[in-house]
């Protein structure tokens, strides 16, 4: 089991930056791709950022490309989603979530998710 904890949600004005942190601790010596998810109320959970196993591949879609960067620090188990020129439609529950074996836009595909950090964008 994998457990995931994220912080770093909050409040911020239109254009402001967060980031976010997601810290995985139970059986992280295997490696797990990485991804970000956000969910705004009556919408369906979205796909935000992802990241290898290795760190060395990472993908985002259309809504988010060049605002938003994914990272991850294996000696902290942690992966980090920067988060620039917010926009109030970015306010969202944001999930972390753990894949064995690669990053995939559908939420159903994951093996393990945190219980997810608000961010609220205020115009």
């Amino acid at each position: 089991q994998v457990q995931l904890v994220e912080s770093g949600g909050g409040l911020v004005q239109a254009g402001g930056s967060l980031r976010l942190s997601c810290t995985a601790s139970g059986r992280t010596s295997r490696s797990y791709a990485m991804a970000w998810f956000r969910q705004a109320p009556g919408k369906e959970r979205e796909f935000v950022a992802g990241i290898s196993w290795s760190g060395g591949n990472t993908g985002y879609p259309d809504s988010v490309k060049g605002r938003v960067t994914i990272s991850g620090d294996n000696a902290k188990n942690t992966v980090y989603l920067q988060m620039n020129s917010l926009k109030p439609e970015d306010t969202a529950v944001y999930y972390c979530a753990a894949h064995r074996v690669r990053v995939t836009t559908n939420p159903d595909e994951y093996d393990y998710w945190g219980q997810g950090t608000q961010v609220t964008v205020s115009s």
